[in-house]
């Protein structure tokens, strides 16, 4: 019999699957991997190939094809040995070549952090994996190995590679169905992150074993003799919760292991879906079940593909049992995942189709990240799924995160959906749409051709792919008004030279753009529009020497030909109105060019604009545009004697004016008089003063006061 840990022994677990020219080419990666890797140890003193074969034969009891249980074997030769990945493609094959360098960290990355580069890794990783999901199986055989043996490592170490297992690997372990994977990442993990919680868990669930099980005896035999008797026969199992699942009830739910009674739970597997039901009934009708705790994921399977019946029951002695019943087909795919596929041929079809889902939905957030901590982060969200059950007009299930609204629910649907929404209708009821869903709801979306995505959504949308396609519209919105803003600034400089961008010759823009490192116009145009580059000291670049010194004296003489660039309030988000004056149609104001934000627009008589007189270059000139569409907030303060029903006449006043009103707070100053800040939308200096006037025949009305912080 073949040493356990050799290459006789994997060989030999492979026979059962696969032909003996396949294990051949097994052997061949097996060398390889040991030249390359020479005399590295790893630091249990052992040689390195050991951890390979360890992967490779994790790969193995899941039935892995020749090509994974090869890259299993390979899989550090790209980080650890001077091997390409050029090399591994002409020695093997360029599928074998792909799954390692999938596996494999980025060599150079240029990242401010450790995070950063941790990120930026398993960007790599999950991109990957999405090409050939194999990568990820990999990548968690590597990873329960390596936790395995983390005894050996440094105590930091230990700690961040148990919280990064914690946190991303049994997440994706679970998000792929793979449970029996996940719970010994767990428990793993839970052990070298908090190894003193772990003793002392283990050691209080030893103690209460003893009756407990005991307990659970009683339920299994009674149970296996009652489906006998009834007819849906099945195998009936008690097992025990792992710490991990424990620790976690007990630090969110606060509670103590004496009040987290099911420790054990009850397993029965029968031969098929109806009589998974019928023995759901035999068991209900032998305990009471616990109202409010029955799951059926067998006709809503979760979003990883697993089903199964889960039930509490009220068991003997008042000790509540969980009951889980699905067919044997469910439970290999409850504990193999996406890797059924390949461990039994059948049964892992729906685990492998979610998790394609799931991974289509990965691409589409890492098109839209800014950068890979903001990829990250989404993913992180995505892996925690506490899941909500709703449904579309038609009837279709859509499963979501628990707490995701409206918002979450229509870019679920599909990206423009999302996009493009304007209301949601839940139940047949128009509801905001930030309101968080809830199981069994019907959702129907209302959108608009004309409408876009609110950077307010991102207070409430829960779902990465929502919080991803959001920052992703806004942040080519912004890039797409900040070119025009930008456009709009630089020709106004160049006015004053009675020149144009389109009157530039070409070879003076691109000696400029390549002297500032930019490829196109629109990024000079960007940089403009943003105030990261002044369009007066990019317009004098542009012009000849000779326009600009006659340029230079018209201004002293006092005679420029510059106009002010003027406002209409439809800018976007590269012109923001400051809210220490808020400036209105009407009002006299100044422009003032923040880097990062465009311009900000205050008003004349500002005092914060004292700290801003010492750098002119900042200044823009601007006036209002003829036509202002937009509307403004703007605040007025009113001083009303204290009466009954003073607010809603007030209120009333103005919503007779056509205004709205969009915040209201009150302050009461001596208990004769009230003051009422109101915050109102308006389009001009002349809608306030209407306001104002028509306040003012109230006869409750004191004082009326402009708002300017």
């Amino acid at each position: 019999m073949p040493a356990p840990g050799s290459i006789d022994s994997l060989c030999a677990s492979v026979a059962d699957y696969l032909d003996p020219g396949l294990q051949s080419e097994i052997r061949r990666a097996y060398d390889f991997a040991v030249v390359a890797h020479g005399e590295q140890k790893r630091r249990s003193g052992e040689p390195y190939i050991t951890h390979p074969l360890a992967v490779a034969g994790i790969m193995a009891e899941m039935h892995m094809d020749h090509q994974c249980v090869m890259a299993a074997l390979l899989h550090d030769v790209l980080e650890d040995t001077g091997a390409t990945k050029a090399d591994l493609a002409q020695y093997f094959s360029e599928e074998v070549a792909e799954l390692v360098d999938g596996v494999s960290k980025l060599a150079q990355i240029n990242a401010t952090s450790r995070e950063h580069a941790q990120a930026e890794n398993l960007r790599k990783m999950l991109l990957a994996m999405t090409r050939d999901i194999r990568v990820i199986l990999l990548k968690l055989a590597d990873r329960l190995h390596n936790m395995r043996t983390l005894g050996y490592v440094a105590r930091e170490k230990q700690r961040r590679i148990a919280r990064e297992t914690l946190e991303i690997y049994a997440p994706i372990a679970n998000r792929l169905g793979m449970d029996s994977i996940r719970r010994e990442l767990q428990d793993l993990g839970f052990q070298m992150l908090y190894p003193l919680r772990y003793r002392i868990l283990e050691a209080a669930v030893r103690r209460v074993r003893g009756n407990r099980k005991e307990i659970v005896k009683t339920i299994q035999a009674t149970t296996t003799q009652r489906l006998a008797q009834e007819g849906p026969a099945g195998l009936v199992e008690g097992r025990e919760k792992s710490l991990y699942s424990l620790y976690v009830k007990m630090r969110d739910k606060r509670h103590s292991l004496s009040e987290i009674m099911d420790i054990y739970a009850l397993r029965i597997t029968v031969d098929s879906a109806d009589k998974c039901y019928r023995a759901l009934g035999v068991i209900h009708n032998l305990y009471k079940p616990v109202p409010g705790r029955f799951k059926d994921y067998i006709a809503i399977p979760k979003a990883n593909g697993y089903q199964s019946l889960h039930t509490v029951l009220f068991g003997p002695h008042g000790v509540p049992i969980e009951a889980q019943i699905r067919t044997h087909d469910m439970e290999r795919v409850a504990e193999a995942g996406i890797a059924a596929h390949w461990l039994y041929k059948s049964g892992g079809e729906r685990a492998q189709h979610r998790a394609r889902v799931w991974l289509k939905g990965l691409l589409e957030m890492q098109q839209d990240a800014g950068d890979s901590l903001e990829f990250l982060e989404n993913v992180k969200v995505d892996l925690f799924p506490d899941e909500v059950y709703v449904f579309t007009p038609r009837g279709k299930i859509m499963i979501l995160v628990r707490g995701a609204t409206a918002v979450d629910f229509a870019y679920a649907v599909h990206t423009d959906v999302g996009n493009r929404c304007i209301a949601a209708k839940i139940d047949r009821r128009l509801v905001p749409l930030s309101t968080p869903l809830e199981n069994g709801q019907n959702v129907e979306i209302i959108t608009a051709p004309t409408a876009r995505p609110s950077p307010y959504w991102l207070n409430f949308v829960v779902t990465g792919k929502a919080r991803a396609n959001i920052r992703g519209y806004l942040k080519n919105l912004k890039r797409e008004e900040s070119i025009e803003l930008g456009l709009r600034l630089l020709n106004r400089q160049l006015l004053s030279y009675s020149l144009t961008l389109d009157d530039i010759f070409p070879e003076r823009l691109q000696f400029l753009l390549k002297e500032f490192g930019l490829e196109n116009l629109d990024q000079l145009l960007e940089a403009v529009g943003l105030g990261n580059r002044p369009a007066l000291l990019v317009a004098r670049r542009l012009v000849p020497d000779r326009e600009a010194k006659e340029e230079e004296k018209k201004l002293e003489a006092g005679d420029s030909a510059r106009q002010p660039l003027r406002i209409k309030g439809t800018e976007g988000m590269v012109l923001t109105f400051a809210k220490c004056c808020r400036p209105i149609p009407g009002d006299p104001i100044r422009g003032f060019v923040t880097a990062g934000r465009g311009i900000v627009i205050h008003t004349e008589r500002c005092k914060n604009l004292a700290e801003f007189r010492g750098r002119p270059e900042c200044w823009t000139e601007v006036e209002w545009a003829e036509e202002v569409r937009a509307e403004f907030p703007v605040e007025i303060r009113v001083d009303v004697e204290n009466r009954r029903g003073v607010l809603a006449t007030v209120a009333a006043t103005i919503s007779d004016t056509n205004t709205n009103i969009d915040n209201v707070s009150l302050d009461d100053q001596d208990g004769t008089i009230c003051s009422i800040l109101f915050t109102l939308e308006v389009r001009s200096r002349y809608q306030l003063a209407h306001i104002m006037r028509r306040l003012r025949t109230l006869d409750m009305v004191l004082r009326i006061v402009r708002g300017k912080h």
